[in-house]
């Protein structure tokens, strides 16, 4: 990263941290970031960045000073029309992000989805058990990361099962359109009407099961509590943001778990109360989503600079949960760690509303191969799938020893 310090003390960077050297390994870039101030400009894109955790979380908590309603990506709303009507959850602030939020915090909390708990299990039991029989070699990100929530998730949300191949695609390209329109976002472009076509249609209520997620958000409607124009959107929500996030979040915790064989026999020792931590863990040391922006409400002064109004800051939030400042050893997948206070699922009125699935999801899973798998170890090297929002994965090739 090149680096001078201008007229204003704000310093300043050439770097494209969208760039594909950057995306494959953000992780020297980022130190260089927090090291340089708390706040830099990026000159290639016109905006400002922060990549230390105090002042990450500090822009996080204050919607009233840095907007999400003007868009979570480099796209400024104030200024340019977005691709796809803004998220209610994302891309709102108070009082318009209120009533969608309070709705599904309640759907997705942790008391309403403790009855899944049981069939997620035996959901978990019967994916290991098939891949467990196929042998001890596998990509344990399609296998298992990926194949998990495709067949949990869509089944709680309540869409049919035609199509689904559909929701990873459509994910990636979304996570995608958050950064600059780079040629990550040029392949995703030719399917991408099908395919959002396609998410929008199984958001209607006559396309969702009876006893799901998406039918309690249109009894919602019903009761007054959001509107029929909302209700398809909220939806949505739940499809754009519910599967990438978790597929990422546990080909991370795989890949540590098989990189740190330690912390494995540790988590095998307790699953039960250790699998949740893990996932944490897994969130913070990987950080699925890596940057989010923001929009300065008025000239803000952070770290001795002043962002203007109206001018976007892109938050490196896999930065901030690496700060040294803020964690012992960062870079270490540690299960002994407390990761709470993560910034991995945003922080404050916009936090991630279905943390409470994924790490529920996680538990399953952990549990379910905690109780049939003595080992787990790389069998070959990692590839990255490179996102301009997402620390994601194409392949872990593991081997593993069954109990």
């Amino acid at each position: 990263m090149t680096t001078f310090v201008s007229s204003t003390d704000v310093p300043v960077s050439n770097a494209d941290p969208f760039g594909p050297d950057i995306l494959d390994n953000p992780l020297p870039f980022q130190s260089e970031l927090r090291d340089v101030g708390p706040v830099v400009y990026l000159d290639r894109y016109d905006v400002f960045a922060m990549g230390r955790y105090e002042q990450v979380h500090a822009a996080l908590t204050d919607w009233q000073g840095f907007q999400s309603a003007a868009g979570v990506g480099l796209t400024n709303y104030l200024y340019e029309k977005p691709w796809r009507p803004p998220s209610l959850l994302l891309e709102t602030d108070p009082p318009h992000h209120d009533a969608p939020r309070a709705v599904l915090s309640k759907i997705l909390g942790p008391r309403a989805l403790s009855r899944l708990l049981v069939s997620w299990l035996a959901d978990a039991e019967d994916l290991v058990d098939s891949v467990l029989e196929a042998g001890t070699e596998f990509d344990a990100v399609t296998e298992l990361a990926e194949a998990f929530p495709l067949r949990v998730f869509p089944d709680a949300v309540g869409i049919p099962d035609e199509g689904r191949d559909k929701l990873l695609p459509y994910g990636d390209h979304l996570f995608n359109t958050f950064g600059p329109a780079n040629s990550l976002v040029e392949k995703g472009a030719p399917r991408i009407a099908e395919i959002a076509g396609w998410v929008d249609a199984q958001c209607a209520r006559n396309m969702l099961s009876d006893d799901g997620f998406g039918a309690q958000i249109w009894a919602a409607a019903d009761r007054g509590d959001i509107t029929y124009e909302q209700a398809p959107l909220v939806v949505r929500s739940l499809l754009s943001a519910g599967v990438d996030t978790t597929v990422n979040g546990l080909a991370a915790l795989l890949h540590g778990l098989a990189r740190y064989p330690e912390q494995w026999a540790r988590l095998r020792a307790a699953p039960e109360t250790l699998a949740r931590t893990a996932f944490d863990e897994a969130v913070r040391w990987e950080s699925p989503v890596q940057t989010f922006f923001r929009t300065a409400t008025r000239d803000m002064r952070v770290g001795g600079a002043t962002i203007p109004q109206g001018r976007k800051i892109l938050m490196f939030l896999g930065a901030a949960n690496r700060d040294p400042r803020r964690w012992e050893n960062p870079d270490d997948f540690d299960l002994a760690r407390n990761p709470s206070g993560h910034v991995g699922y945003g922080m404050g009125i916009h936090q991630c509303v279905g943390q409470h699935v994924a790490r529920l999801e996680s538990e399953a899973l952990l549990r379910a191969l905690a109780a049939r798998v003595e080992s787990i170890e790389l069998a070959g090297t990692a590839k990255r799938r490179l996102n301009n929002t997402l620390r994601s994965w194409e392949s872990i090739p593991v081997e593993i020893r069954p109990r």
